[in-house]
């Protein structure tokens, strides 16, 4: 079983999915306007039951690479929102992925962080080299929280993905470790260095 410390940060903190999150990952799944701009289409009810199941099995496969967890906010356990990081079988890479927080999430507009501590577990307990992520290419909002997170912009992938009907290009970012560890935030360091990760800054 491989299950990823908490990771907590000044704002938010990250934890493992646990069996009571199934009604906020049904709510944002299965809800038009959340799944908008993500890779995958609104799921019905069902579907969102048994993507849930999946992402609870995660710690047990071995070796892990999907790591999709509940951000919350700090002094409370309740899961307002998600990110996933993804590590390719290939190199030493891995891709961000779905961060999501509910419209009524404390969080809001804080979503960053969520993709820096999930950089510093990367970076530090996995030992990448590489991570990246990307938005779909008309999405208002992601290049700013896609550089507050430190990564830097790539290039824009046509047609990579087809939801609602139509094909989409996403712009992609990326940060390497020997760029991104030198800014890291105090928090950021205490995970990067394999310390207490559940110890707030």
């Amino acid at each position: 079983m491989t299950h990823l410390p908490e990771l907590h940060g000044e704002r938010l903190w990250l934890r493992e999915m646990r069996a009571t999150d199934l009604a906020p990952f049904e709510r944002i799944h299965t809800h038009r306007v959340l799944t908008r701009y993500l890779g995958i289409d609104r799921m019905d009810a069902r579907q969102a039951q048994d993507a849930f199941a999946q992402c609870l099995a995660q710690p047990f496969c071995h070796p892990r690479r999907k790591h999709t967890l509940a951000v919350c906010a700090p002094g409370d356990e309740t899961m307002v929102g998600t990110m996933g990081l993804l590590v390719e079988e290939y190199g030493h890479n891995a891709m961000l992925t779905s961060l999501v927080l509910l419209p009524d999430a404390p969080v809001r507009g804080h979503g960053h962080e969520a993709g820096r501590l999930l950089m510093a577990y990367a970076f530090g307990r996995l030992g990448l080299h590489r991570v990246w992520a990307g938005h779909r290419a008309d999405h208002p909002r992601m290049r700013q929280v896609m550089l507050a997170a430190g990564l830097r912009p790539e290039a824009t992938l046509r047609g990579l993905f087809h939801t609602q009907g139509a094909w989409h290009d996403v712009t992609t970012y990326a940060a390497l470790a020997p760029e991104w560890i030198p800014a890291a935030t105090a928090a950021e360091r205490a995970i990067l260095e394999g310390g207490d990760a559940v110890l707030m800054a």
